[in-house]
């Protein structure tokens, strides 16, 4: 979510790039991710070339918000 978080759209090999996780792994977290609505998928062909691209949706930005700043929070609380 991160990373959707910090760019417009992201392609599917970008994304098993950065996080250096299986196709099959990433897949599957990107269902979950589209079945509760917190991520989107787009697909197109760049020349001939299949693209699978995926950004965050609002519902996705919002509670990422959320959960970033509960992290906070509870960071903030152990130092005190």
């Amino acid at each position: 979510m991160s990373i959707l978080m910090v760019n417009d759209w992201v392609d599917f090999n970008t994304l098993k790039g950065f996080l250096e996780i299986t196709d099959g792994n990433l897949a599957s977290h990107l269902a979950t991710l589209e079945r509760n609505k917190l991520a989107e998928m787009k697909k197109q062909f760049i020349g001939r070339k299949p693209n699978t691209r995926y950004r965050a949706t609002a519902k996705g930005r919002e509670l990422f918000k959320e959960h970033l700043d509960y992290l906070s929070k509870l960071i903030e609380s152990q130092n005190q």
